[in-house]
């Protein structure tokens, strides 16, 4: 447990819910492997039918808000790693595909929309499939989603031409903010896209598994020296695919704390280009350190420019094990004791656990719900609003 409090006391504060759906990702990740690997059959076949069909294919990871950042972050890593030559992966949100779809919908390129979706009730979801089916003569889909009830799943049920990947109920988050639906769906991405290596990948969802329910077990000590310092504002720093997780990491405090909290991310190059006025002597800098041995020289260099600011912001770093600069350049180091090495892809699977847990607790000290932070109904777990203009 990350929160020095008995399950009562969570229960009282409004709590529970998220709390339970961070600490049990560690557990999701071996089921979500599970449903993967019982999918290999027709994963296979789905894809050996796209490259039979189609010279060449376009897939777009999509979703909103969190799940937008599914695809941010899984597409560098696929794209690097794809051994199809003639697919293309691109990552954009339902968001921008709903209100501009002329721009990214391409009647003569055979497209597969990949959907990440928590409820698969939001307005944006939806639209963007009814678009692709509307705009696109070969249109095909991957769905990712945690909710078996729901608009996009029950749709996908039917359709000889979408590959539904169902996530185990307990991702369906009931807390306001996404937690496991957010590992979740990104960890079955990487799984499907990589089907033909589930046999060597089983030992990377093991060593997540084992990584997570240790790093989880440590942050309640860690976060008690961190809330020492009282925040008022906090900076996600992460370069290449860290970068992601970065942009979700200040999403999730934003959002746990109704926006009391002014939070940013940004990458360690792209710190000193405007963003780094953020720091004043009310502000926490999050650095997550990549595992590559290049990517990292530029994040250190910066761990060290910031650490030497004459300011009363606070430094922590995030990372894979003990190094000893790292040590010396930061108020507060959290370090992972990895049995090998972990790819950035997966690191930020564990990294991701502790800006969840920090957000929480933050939260809390605030003096709000964290299950539901925003009261006023400002903004919603399925977002409302939202009119769909025919096209």
């Amino acid at each position: 447990m990350f929160l020095p409090f008995s399950y009562q006391q969570i229960e009282e504060m409004g709590a529970s819910n998220t709390v339970k759906e961070i600490m049990q990702q560690p557990e999701l990740w071996k089921k979500v492997y599970e449903i993967v690997l019982n999918k290999k059959s027709k994963i296979s076949q789905f894809f050996q039918d796209i490259s039979a069909n189609h010279t060449r294919a376009r897939f777009i990871f999509t979703g909103a808000g969190t799940s937008a950042f599914v695809g941010d972050i899984v597409v560098p890593y696929l794209r690097k790693n794809n051994s199809h030559t003639n697919w293309d992966f691109q990552a954009i949100a339902t968001t921008d595909l709903v209100s501009s779809p002329s721009y990214y919908f391409y009647e003569d390129i055979p497209t597969i929309l990949v959907s990440f979706a928590r409820s698969g009730n939001s307005p944006e979801s939806v639209a963007a499939v009814e678009l692709g089916e509307k705009t696109i003569s070969n249109f095909y889909q991957i769905v990712i989603t945690c909710n078996e009830n729901g608009k996009l799943a029950e749709k996908a049920i039917n359709d000889s031409r979408t590959l539904l990947i169902q996530m185990p109920n307990e991702s369906n988050d009931l807390g306001f903010a996404m937690t496991s639906s957010f590992t979740c769906m990104m960890l079955a991405s990487l799984l499907v896209f990589q089907y033909e290596k589930l046999d060597s990948l089983k030992t990377i969802v093991d060593k997540l598994y084992s990584q997570g329910e240790s790093f989880l077990k440590q942050l309640s000590l860690r976060l008690e020296d961190i809330f020492e310092f009282n925040f008022q504002r906090i900076i996600y720093l992460g370069s290449g695919i860290l970068g992601g997780i970065a942009r979700e990491s200040a999403l999730k405090v934003l959002e746990l704390t109704s926006g009391q909290v002014i939070s940013m991310n940004e990458t360690p190059l792209g710190f000193r280009h405007g963003p780094k006025t953020i720091l004043n002597d009310h502000t926490l800098v999050v650095q997550f350190l990549s595992s590559d041995p290049y990517t990292r020289k530029y994040d250190i260099d910066l761990l060290k420019e910031v650490h030497k600011e004459k300011l009363n912001s606070k430094v922590v770093s995030v990372d894979l094990g003990f190094d000893q600069t790292v040590m010396e350049n930061s108020h507060c180091n959290l370090q992972m004791a990895i049995d090998g090495e972990l790819e950035d892809i997966y690191l930020g699977f564990i990294y991701v656990l502790f800006a969840q847990a920090l957000s929480v607790k933050k939260s809390i000290q605030l003096g709000l719900e964290v299950d539901n932070p925003c009261a006023n109904g400002m903004v919603n777990r399925v977002v409302q609003g939202v009119t769909i203009h025919s096209l």
